[in-house]
């Protein structure tokens, strides 16, 4: 194998159930055999503070050496914060009311199961907008995401703000069980390949869940900088990395 690897891992779905924590021998293994022999990153469009929930507390930013919080606008290197994007300082606060009022008034004319609170969330990097809200249980958020396989709240929304805006300049990426990103166009999880680009490494795996054309694993999984690895759950990642590397 190459003498310099770096394996970079989406968060929800890959290395954790969705909103949940990473399984305590999973980390284990990681940390005691996996970095052994590759460096390891991770690249989610959750906030560092969500991140860092799901992946057993704030030491995330020192025992991964990359750690890429909405999708590497926020961008921590060996411990060390390194860059920051800023959403509205990028686009402007007129075409981010456009997009907030349009989703505001789009999720007060549909009918679902039940809605919660907490509809749309201001990330540093992206809007994050939830039909159902954030604020629902566990419980709550996988009876959705089975209703939405079946009727498509988030790709029927999607298609409802880019018909009303066909130029204004968003991205729109479903991820996760509820919820789907807003951001500029070239701020998905690619935008952190700019840093990885000069770090000089020989291959990097992408392992990621949502790799289908409109997830938001798509646009990193097909990059040529990554070789892209389709993954159904933790216990996949797991199966993969261990066959990958002979572990």
């Amino acid at each position: 194998m190459p003498s310099k690897i770096l394996c970079l891992f989406d968060v929800d779905g890959t290395l954790t159930k969705s909103r949940q924590s990473i399984d305590a021998e999973f980390e284990e293994f990681l940390q005691q055999k996996l970095k052994s022999i590759c460096t390891l990153g991770i690249v989610g469009g959750s906030d560092l503070r969500k991140i860092s929930e799901q992946m057993l507390g704030d030491d995330l930013i020192h025992r991964y050496d990359y750690v890429f919080a909405e999708n590497g606008l926020v961008y921590f290197k060996q411990g060390k914060e390194e860059a920051k994007q800023n959403i509205q300082k990028h686009m402007g606060e007129e075409k981010l009311q456009k997009i907030i009022n349009f989703a505001l008034g789009y999720l007060s004319k549909i009918i679902l199961p039940v809605k919660r609170g907490t509809f749309i969330e201001f990330r540093a990097g992206m809007l994050n907008i939830s039909p159902i809200g954030r604020s629902c249980s566990q419980e709550e958020r996988d009876a959705f995401e089975k209703y939405d396989l079946e009727h498509r709240i988030r790709a029927s929304m999607i298609q409802a703000i880019e018909k009303e805006f066909p130029d204004i300049g968003f991205t729109y990426s479903i991820g996760g069980q509820i919820s789907f990103d807003v951001f500029p166009n070239g701020w998905d999880k690619t935008y952190c390949l700019r840093f990885l680009e000069k770090e000089g490494f020989d291959e990097i795996h992408f392992f990621g869940d949502k790799t289908d054309k409109g997830g938001n694993d798509y646009e990193i999984f097909n990059d040529k900088r990554v070789i892209g690895h389709k993954v159904t759950s933790p216990e996949d990642t797991k199966a993969q990395l261990e066959k990958l590397f002979n572990l």
